[in-house]
Order: structure tokens, then sequence, then C-alpha cells
């Protein structure tokens, strides 16, 4: 039984494009039929309110915090190294520290170090505090001049 070969491209007509039949048109999309709605109560209104709902209490002391207590220190301490810093921003700050402050962060580094360094480098962008010596914290002029009440 010999094979039929296309006049076209003279291969087998098994084989070459032109002996194929054409794939068989794509089903018709099946038309969408309109749900049925479930009858249920009237909606009611909700009050809206302009206020923003309120957040859930921080797990963490606010970065803010740490400033009045960074001025007093070192109102009364003059300059710092960072170590002696952080000791007596512990102390300072013993009854503020919340318990998640305490916890490391995935660096390793505690929490509330952390809050109180960028803490620190806000305080050397707004001009309170000399960022010239790395690893010492003390106020510029306008740093001294700022007046917090020492917290009872």
């Amino acid at each position: 039984m010999a094979e039929e070969y296309c006049d076209l491209c003279d291969l087998p007509l098994s084989t070459c494009i032109h002996g194929m039949p054409k794939p068989p048109p794509p089903p018709p999309p099946t038309p969408r039929t309109p749900r049925a709605r479930t009858v249920s109560s009237p909606r009611t209104s909700t009050v809206r309110t302009t206020s923003a709902p309120t957040r859930a209490p921080s797990k963490v002391t606010d970065q803010s915090v740490f400033r009045p207590h960074i001025v007093r220190i070192l109102k009364q301490e003059g300059s710092l190294e960072t170590e002696d810093m952080l000791l007596e921003l512990e102390m300072a700050m013993e009854d503020d520290l919340r318990e998640r402050d305490r916890q490391p962060t995935p660096t390793g580094e505690v929490r509330w170090h952390q809050s109180a360094r960028k803490e620190r480098k806000a305080m050397i962008d707004a001009g309170l505090m000399a960022g010239g010596k790395p690893g010492v914290w003390e106020l510029t002029d306008a740093g001294r001049s700022i007046a917090y009440e020492k917290p009872s």
C-alpha cells in the first residue's frame, strides 16, 4: 500500500500540515446564568464616624519617649559614651520600658537600645545633639536649651 504525498510540499499526508485536518473549533462559551439572589433582611445602615479607629496599644515604647530622658541625662552629665548613656537611660526609664523592649531584635540587639539609638540619630538630624564623635552622646547648644520637666 503506497503512502499518499502532498502536492504542495511533497511530504507524506500523515506528516504534512496540508494533509492534516483542521482542528475542531473551540466550543462556544457557555452563557452565564444569573445567580439566584437569596432574600435576606434589609441592610441596616452603619454609623460612620470621622475619627480614625483606635489603635491597639503598642507593645514597645515609642522612640520619642526617649528624648526627654536623653536631654535630662546629658544636661546633668555633659557627654557620655554609648554604653554609659544606655545604663543611665535604663535606670531612668525602668518604669517606662515594656516587656518587649527588653527582648532582642532579629539582629540580636536589645530592642530599646535600638530605639534609643534611633532617637539619638533623630536628635542629631534635628541639630539637638552633636554627631561628630561616634559613640559619644553630647547635646548641642540647641539641645541644651530644650526644657523638659523631670518625670515624677
